[in-house]
Order: structure tokens, then C-alpha cells, then sequence
């Protein structure tokens, strides 16, 4: 299934004196081998002790003691493993990792490359996995960018990815578009199907249909947004998938679309996050969605967020994340919900301390539905990325009955690593914050 690297290796506590939380290193790479491409890390939901890691290409980093120590695995697939990990936990504690393919080891040299979307599930906490499920194989067709949402009663996953006619072509009559399957618990998936209505280029730029992210409420009914052409578009089903809108909803305007212009990254991914809040709080059902645009000019990216409480009939006005002044960078946003608490995170890159390419990790959280945030710098140290070098399309985030564990890339030197900090919720908040938290919390009986 996997080759098993026998070492164990603990926290790696930072540089800089005045971090807040302790970061942990969980990959470098050696002068020379290609850098991460995408991170990804859940939380077991039967152990939040229990964490996964993954790293692009074929990298899984596992803890069972809460981040005290990690044991590191290279993934193997019957159908290769081509990076773009995503990891995600079920209601019964198995963890699912979700890939691109490689079947033949030759990257993009060879025609198999990216033929399908790879599922392998581990039911011991990440230490073993099964071979892969194959989804979406469909020749000559590239499958790219998979993201997935789990219900959070049951053990049914479902998956939203793009499909290239040819990843990366230059042709006028290639497109792209948004494809759809669900799977009850892993080991089957359903047929394809099509949600976006409007097709874009192959070139993985602004103008391509990327980063479709799904969320599906306890209800079952299913939401999925992506970016495409400097807009943030929406879909949903009522019927699991089998029949979505008949127009794809534009509900938000994102200037420098899905491929902005960052001083040091040379291609920065403008992704836009989703994820609807299930938990037994006032704000059950709420849709939020995070992405990050340049509305303030070039120079200035910022973190959006916006709400919907009608099941995506209508939308709040962009409510800016990041609380700095004009004219610095912050990108690359993830955001995750814990269904225990109702607490929502974004994590995502900051330069708001910095006049030059210096880069930190924050956090943002808020306990009262979206209406209100606070941030913390969760990086120990600045960073300073080289434009020249891969760095990998998205962060990550994962929370779960009060345990957040973000994990990013950063670089020093031109020398790529992947981080991690595993974070108590009673860390962030203060004393005063917890009686709000408890006010806004409901029996799932009495939330609408």
C-alpha cells in the first residue's frame, strides 16, 4: 500500500521570540527536489488527538498524540499519486485522502498524467491505506483541483473538481468545466455529472472555472461556488446531486479572478472557500464563502467574506476579513467551521507588518456567526518567498470540537518547508469571550 519511513520526529519549536503559537515543521525539502504542490490536513472525528497531513506530491504526516510527534509515510496508488492532496475525516473516524493521478510515475511528460481523481481510505488513524478508488476517468480528458465535503451525520462524501479537455493547452476550442460525483462511503463513486453552465479556456488562469468547493447542510441539500472570469459563481442541488440551477449565480465580484499578481508567488491562487455551519448554534445553516481579490488595486489583496442565511437566494455585501490599512497583501484564504462550536476559522498569508516581501501566517476566528472578527499571527517567524519557485495553490485548515490545526508552506532561502500549529480553542479565546460562545449555543432541537 505504502512504503513506511521509520522515524518519528517531534515539535520543531520556531525562531522567532515573540510567536504566539508553537509551530511545528512537518516537511523541508532538500536543495533541488521540486516544492509542495497543495497541503491538506484533517482531524480524526473519532480522536481530535488523531491528525493527517498531507503533502504534495505523495507525503502523509500522522500524530496520535496531538502533534507531540509525527510519523511520516509516502503514499502509494494503483493509479499513482500526483499531488494536489485533500484530506477529509468521516462521522465514523475513517480518513480519506484524495489526489490527482499519475499512473505510469512520469508526471506530465506521459498522457496518463491526471487522468482521474485518486480516493484512498485509512480506518487506523493514517497509518495504513487502501490502494485508490479511481473517479472520473475519462480519456483524453484531465481531472484537476478535487475538493470535498463530508455530511456531518453521516459517512456520504461529496466531490467537485475541473476537467481539462487538455490541462494547460493553449487552444482557443479547449475547455474546462466543473464536474461532480458523491460516494456514500468511499469505496464507490457515482458517474460524473456537469454543474457549470458556461465552460472556460485550459490555460488554469483567471478565465478557467477552478477551485469548485462543495458544502452540503444536514438537510442533504448540496452548495458548490468556484471562480471563473474575476467572479465568484454558485450552484446547488436539492436532490443529491442528480439535477443543479439552470444559470450559474454570480454572487460576488474578484478582481484579479483565480490567478492574482503577488509580489514573490508566481502564480497566486484566488480559490474561493465554502462551507455551510451545521452545528447546534443560532447560526445553523448559514452559507459562508472565503476568497481574497484585489478590489483595492494590485497592491492591495484583501480577505472577503460573504453570508447567505436563505440558502444562497441572497447574499450579505463583502465583509473584509483583515483588519491592517491599505496597501498590503494578504491571500491565499482557507476557512473551515467547527460543527461542535459553530466557530469559524480562516487561515491565510499576511503582510500587513512589512514594506517588502516578508510574509506571516494569521488566523481569523469568529464565535458569533461571521458578524464580528478577531486575527492572530500564528506563524513563529516572516518568510520571504521567491516568485521563481513553486509554492503550491492553497493552505489548509481543519477544527474540530475545539482543536484547529492550520498548516501552510513557507520558504526561506529558496528552500521549501510545510507547518503546522495545533491549537486549543480556550488558547485564542479570552475569559469573557467563552460566555458569549455558550449564549449562542442551542440544543440541535431548538436551531432552525
Amino acid at each position: 500500500m505504502m512504503r513506511f519511513l521509520a522515524f518519528v520526529f517531534s515539535i520543531h519549536v520556531g525562531m522567532g521570540a515573540s510567536a504566539q503559537m508553537k509551530n511545528i515543521k512537518l516537511v523541508e525539502l532538500a536543495e533541488g527536489i521540486s516544492s509542495p504542490i497543495g497541503v491538506s490536513i484533517a482531524i480524526n472525528h473519532k480522536d481530535t488527538k488523531n491528525l493527517v497531513a498531507g503533502v504534495g506530491l505523495n507525503r502523509v504526516l500522522t500524530t496520535p498524540d496531538a502533534g507531540k510527534t509525527w510519523s511520516e509515510l509516502t503514499m502509494e496508488s494503483s493509479f499513482g499519486v500526483g499531488g494536489n492532496p485533500v484530506l477529509i475525516s468521516d462521522t465514523k473516524g475513517s480518513l480519506h485522502y484524495f489526489h490527482l493521478a499519475d499512473p505510469n510515475g512520469k508526471g506530465s511528460n506521459d498522457e496518463g498524467w491526471l487522468d482521474r481523481i485518486v480516493c484512498q481510505t485509512s480506518i487506523d488513524g493514517g497509518i495504513t491505506w487502501t490502494k485508490g478508488v479511481s473517479i472520473g476517468n475519462n480519456p483524453p480528458k484531465d481531472q484537476v483541483n478535487p475538493r470535498v465535503a463530508g455530511h456531518s451525520e453521516e459517512s456520504a462524501m461529496y466531490l467537485t473538481w475541473t476537467q481539462f479537455d487538455h490541462y494547460g493547452s493553449q487552444d482557443s476550442t479547449c475547455q474546462s468545466n466543473i464536474l461532480f460525483s458523491k460516494s456514500s462511503h468511499g469505496k464507490r463513486w457515482s458517474d460524473p455529472v456537469q454543474i457549470n453552465r458556461t465552460p472556460g479556456d485550459c490555460l488554469h488562469d483567471e478565465n478557467t472555472p477552478n477551485g469548485a468547493m462543495p458544502a452540503i447542510n444536514t438537510d442533504g441539500r448540496l452548495f458548490v461556488v468556484w471562480s471563473n472570469q474575476e467572479n465568484i459563481f454558485f450552484d446547488r442541488s436539492y436532490d443529491d446531486g442528480d439535477t443543479w440551477l439552470s444559470n450559474d449565480l454570480a454572487i460576488a465580484h474578484q478582481p484579479g479572478g483565480s490567478s492574482m499578481n503577488v509580489p514573490g508567488i508566481g502564480k497566486c491562487s484566488g480559490m474561493p472557500t465554502l462551507v455551510v455551519d451545521n452545528s447546534a448554534t443560532f447560526f445553523r445553516g448559514s452559507l459562508y464563502v472565503v476568497y481574497a481579490d484585489q478590489s483595492n488595486g494590485e497592491n492591495d489583496t484583501d480577505i472577503w467574506l460573504i453570508r447567505s442565511t436563505n440558502r444562497g437566494d441572497s447574499w450579505t455585501k463583502p465583509q473584509r476579513i483583515n483588519k491592517d490599512g491599505a496597501g498590503k497583501h494578504q491571500f491565499m484564504p482557507m476557512m473551515t467551521v467547527d460543527q461542535a462550536t459553530g466557530i469559524v476559522y480562516i487561515v491565510y498569508y499576511d503582510r500587513r507588518t512589512y514594506s517588502d516581501l516578508q510574509t506571516d501566517v494569521y488566523l481569523a476566528y469568529s464565535l458569533d456567526g461571521t458578524n464580528h472578527f478577531s486575527e492572530i499571527k500564528i506563524s513563529e517567524s516572516p518568510f520571504v518567498p521567491m516568485a521563481d519557485k513553486s509554492f503550491g495553490d492553497y493552505i489548509g485548515i481543519a477544527a474540530h470540537k475545539g482543536v484547529i490545526a492550520p498548516i501552510w508552506t513557507r520558504m526561506d532561502d529558496g528552500h521549501t518547508s510545510v507547518w503546522t500549529t495545533v491549537i486549543k480553542q480556550e488558547e485564542l479565546f479570552k475569559k469573557e469571550d467563552m460566555p458569549k460562545l455558550q449564549t449562542i449555543r442551542r440544543t440541535s432541537s431548538g436551531v432552525r
